[in-house]
């Protein structure tokens, strides 16, 4: 599987982005897809995550309400609409897919990934 992330770049607080994870290869075995980021100094940490299917989302509290991943199943990707963005929010964001079936709540765990993008940096400004 490869994971291929786009649609970073440069935003003013209470601005929006739309980031892009672009799934190849073997993506009849994903199950879910995680988004995470991280912050210059920090962990990586869990931002949201849907199933394959789309029929399932997960949010961290932080961006719960600003947030909202979607799929396109044509494509094999899926978006992380990002809204009412906030200078917290900026990070590299990544992309991940687990081949295993979570259970249902925690898909927040990094380690239940097999696979990762090379990420795309998202700034915002104040």
């Amino acid at each position: 599987v490869q994971l291929v992330e786009s649609g970073g770049g440069l935003v003013q607080a209470g601005g929006s982005l739309r980031l892009s994870c672009a799934a190849s290869g073997r993506t009849f075995s994903i199950y879910t897809i995680g988004w995470f980021r991280q912050a210059p100094g920090k962990v990586r940490e869990f931002v949201g995550s849907s199933s394959w299917s789309g029929g399932r989302t997960q949010y961290a509290d932080s961006v719960k309400g600003r947030f909202t991943i979607t799929r396109d199943s044509a494509e094999n990707t899926l978006y992380l609409q990002m809204n009412s963005l906030k200078p917290e929010d900026t990070a590299d964001y990544y992309c991940a897919a687990d081949l295993n079936i979570s259970p249902t709540g925690q898909t927040y765990q990094r380690w239940r990934y097999d696979y990762w993008g090379q990420g795309t940096q998202v700034t915002v400004s104040s």
